[in-house]
């Protein structure tokens, strides 16, 4: 795998139990940005899990990427995509959602 490390990344889980199997997965995502803007400067990731209330039992993934002159910020669209009861499809739609800013 040739993928990038992202300088001063950080990975928080909040409501759900931390992952270090999910973790490596995001931080494998997050390297992969890199070829969409070479020059990320820090990558601040956030896994929510479901909250007890909640009825709909999903995952919401944002994160925040700076760069010189710039920083986006991304998350996996909780409300509209049931399938984000798995936390890795949301972490994907998170990162397909940080490609799309980065390459406009």
């Amino acid at each position: 795998m040739n993928e990038f490390v992202v300088p001063a990344m950080q990975v928080t889980f909040r409501h759900t139990d931390h992952s270090e199997a999910l973790e490596a997965r995001i931080r494998e995502l997050a390297g992969k940005l890199i070829r969409f803007h070479d020059r990320i400067t820090s990558c601040r990731v956030v896994v929510d899990g479901p909250s007890h209330s909640e009825r709909h039992r999903e995952f919401a993934v944002s994160l925040d990427v700076l760069f010189p002159g710039g920083a986006i910020h991304a998350n996996s669209g909780r409300a509209s995509r049931s399938e984000h009861s798995d936390p890795y499809i949301a972490a994907r739609d998170a990162f397909e959602n940080a490609k799309r800013q980065l390459v406009s």
